[in-house]
């Protein structure tokens, strides 16, 4: 069993920063690929960022593409989300997820471990 833990969402102002960590209870997780989604108010969830068993490939949403970084650190079990220059329109619970394989993947039935969600709103 693989437990997801998020931690650093908050209200930021337009244009500031956030950067999201989710923790993995299981070192088996460095083997497999783990993403990022959000939900909105009244939306459906949608793919954010994804990065493989090893960090060397990432894929992005082109809604985020050049503002949000995502990165592993294998050691400490744990995944980020840097987000710079944020939106409005960014408002939403970012959920951390585990691939089911070691590619990256922007379908939300490739993954089978999530979190709890973490609540980031962006100020106009």
């Amino acid at each position: 069993q693989v437990q997801l833990v998020e931690s650093g969402g908050g209200l930021v102002q337009a244009g500031g920063s956030l950067r999201l960590s989710c923790a993995a209870s299981a070192r088996t997780f460095t083997t497999y690929a783990m993403g990022w989604f959000r939900q909105a108010p009244g939306k459906e969830r949608e793919f954010v960022a994804a990065i493989n068993w090893s960090g060397g490939s990432t894929y992005y949403a082109d809604s985020v593409k050049g503002r949000v970084t995502i990165s592993r650190d294998k050691a400490k079990n744990t995944v980020h989300l840097q987000m710079n220059s944020l939106k409005p329109e960014d408002t939403a619970v970012y959920y951390c997820a585990k691939g089911r394989y070691y590619t990256v993947s922007y379908y939300a039935y490739e993954y089978d471990y999530w979190g709890q969600g973490t609540q980031v709103t962006v100020s106009s």
